[in-house]
């Protein structure tokens, strides 16, 4: 089965082209020109995947994301942005956002951030397939951090705890409201704390796919994820090797 995207974009040229695109590469495409007919859209039926435009008249991408989150609804969504002020990002991702892309794009980015996104969403859906396993997450969900980590379950590192299989996360026992890509950022720095990860290595078990040296990508999460991890007076946890990439520890 093709999989379905839902688009929203009002510039008409950028619409059109991105349709055909998608359309060719074999996905079921659906297109919209505002995030008012995005919403009524993806109401009548869940597409895999959203692609908003964060500037659209009325209701705007961001908008769109919110809503949709607070809906509880869990699928995936690449903004589409033209701006590209680290606050610019960061407030998509604030909504609720997966992953974005900057204007003008090579349409390949985005296919490779297409792909990227419903790769992660499979090894979820594949994760919480089995019903006995889906009843015990269910009830990992309501309980509260394990106390003890006896197998990798439970990955541990510099006062952070982590539950993979219900997606949630603690610091010195207080949770964290982490995205999914905050969450698995967070995940891979914990599993090799201590160990200097490259940007290459990052964005290819994060992402797929690396986006070259110019890409601003993987910054904006780590300065997103600090904002959420880092405590007044305590070091930071996530750091920088400048030129290489990112290490997770308490010194």
């Amino acid at each position: 089965m093709p999989r379905t995207v839902l688009l929203a974009e009002d510039d008409r040229a950028i619409r059109h082209a991105l349709e055909r695109a998608l359309t060719l590469e074999g996905y079921r495409v659906t297109a919209v020109a505002d995030g008012v007919e995005a919403l009524a859209q993806a109401h009548r039926g869940r597409p895999d995947v959203l692609v908003l435009d964060v500037m659209m008249p009325g209701i705007d991408g961001l908008q769109v994301c919110r809503e949709l989150r607070a809906e509880g609804d869990a699928t995936p969504i690449l903004m589409l942005t033209a701006l590209v002020e680290t606050a610019d990002r960061i407030a998509g991702l604030d909504a609720g956002a997966d992953d974005y892309v900057v204007k003008p794009f090579d349409v390949e980015e985005v296919f490779a951030r297409l792909r990227a996104l419903l790769r992660r969403t499979d090894r979820t859906d594949r994760d919480r397939a089995d019903p006995a396993e889906r009843a015990e997450t269910d009830a990992e969900d309501r309980a509260p951090a394990p106390e003890e980590a006896p197998d990798d379950r439970y990955p541990e590192a510099a006062g952070l705890r982590m539950d993979p299989r219900a997606r949630r996360a603690w610091r010195d026992g207080r949770e964290l409201e982490l995205t999914r890509t905050e969450f698995e950022l967070l995940e891979l720095l914990v599993r090799n704390a201590g160990t200097v990860l490259d940007h290459s290595t990052i964005y290819d078990r994060i992402w797929g796919y690396d986006f070259g040296p110019g890409s601003k990508n993987l910054a904006v999460y780590v300065g997103y994820l600090r904002r959420k991890l880092d405590q007044p007076g305590a070091p930071q946890l996530i750091q920088t090797v400048r030129g290489v990439g990112y290490v997770l520890r308490a010194d």
